[in-house]
């Protein structure tokens, strides 16, 4: 059975982070030697566990902002301090269903993308167990949610396995969202970092390109709860439009054998004063020939 997983039973504190081997040898023991662990237990309980499991945002934020706390010291190691998995207490927390703490606790620079010893985050816990809430919340907090266990799952797939609907469905939502967000930050690099793109860009398309990437960020903005279809169809309509303009620019063209315009004109300028130095030496006859020349060499031009 995997640490990581939903016990049977929510209501315990010492169960959330004992083993199912543990928990056998304790179903064992006498009933004095049970009130012997639990006393040595509560006198070393991690005073941070207490407050994370019951939602007492005000306790932690004292603990952690209070000088005069007696924990106030050790408060971060407190709050990573690992179990023989690798979870800490905010794996607790999301075992618990507590999302307030998860979101007052992130605000002192702890990582929550960190993996237990079997590659878990807490988006997978929360999701392994159900807590909607939760997971929502670590979305909000811009989580990896594409993170990977160690059986090459994301927090999605461990969801399904445990036949966690809702957060399946939440999980694909966000999934989805996210593609359409990393889709308009790719082209968005393209475009403004002409060394990453496929070739160069005329103005003209540049400025399309941008101005679909802002209409496309400005509708994520303003469509928090889109379907997943809608951001399907988001998507789709921004790759038809960068689609053929990206095509454009990488495909090679021929270079033109025809000189510019600049070579053109300088070329006709050189041959007029050419042919005004022969009309100074041999009279008017080549007037004609000039002429007819400059015509055609300006109409090529124009």
């Amino acid at each position: 059975m995997e640490s990581e997983i939903p016990p049977e039973s929510e209501s315990s504190e010492k169960l959330i982070f004992s083993s199912p081997q543990e928990e056998e040898e304790e179903e064992d023991d006498s009933e004095e030697e049970e009130e012997s662990k639990e006393a040595e237990e509560t006198a070393t309980i991690n005073p941070l566990l207490p407050p994370a499991l019951t939602g007492d945002v005000e306790g932690l934020q004292k603990i952690f902002e209070d000088p005069e706390n007696s924990h106030h010291e050790q408060a971060m190691q407190l709050l990573l301090e690992e179990d023989i998995v690798g979870r800490n207490l905010l794996y607790a927390a999301c075992m618990a269903g507590q999302s307030d703490v998860i979101r007052a606790l992130a605000k002192y620079g702890v990582n929550l993308n960190e993996k237990t010893t079997r590659g878990y985050t807490l988006l997978h816990c929360a999701a392994a167990w159900g807590r909607l809430e939760t997971l929502k919340a670590l979305v909000e907090l811009d989580v990896d949610i594409e993170a990977l266990n160690f059986r090459k799952e994301r927090a999605r797939d461990v969801a399904a396995r445990y036949s966690q609907t809702e957060c399946v469905e939440f999980l694909d939502w966000a999934e989805a969202r996210l593609a359409l967000k990393k889709y308009i930050a790719k082209v968005s690099a393209t475009v403004t970092d002409t060394e990453k793109g496929p070739g160069k860009l005329y103005k003209e398309d540049k400025n399309i390109l941008l101005s679909a990437c802002r209409v496309k960020n400005e509708w994520l903005e303003t469509h928090l709860e889109a379907s997943i279809n809608e951001l399907f169809e988001q998507k789709q309509q921004l790759e038809d439009i960068v689609t053929p303009i990206f095509t454009k620019i990488a495909t090679p063209h021929a270079p033109s054998r025809l000189p510019s315009s600049k070579n053109i004109k300088f070329f006709t300028l050189l041959l007029f004063f050419t042919f005004n130095y022969i009309y100074g030496c041999f009279g008017c006859g080549l007037l004609y020939t000039q002429e007819c020349v400059l015509a055609g060499l300006l109409n090529r031009i124009n």
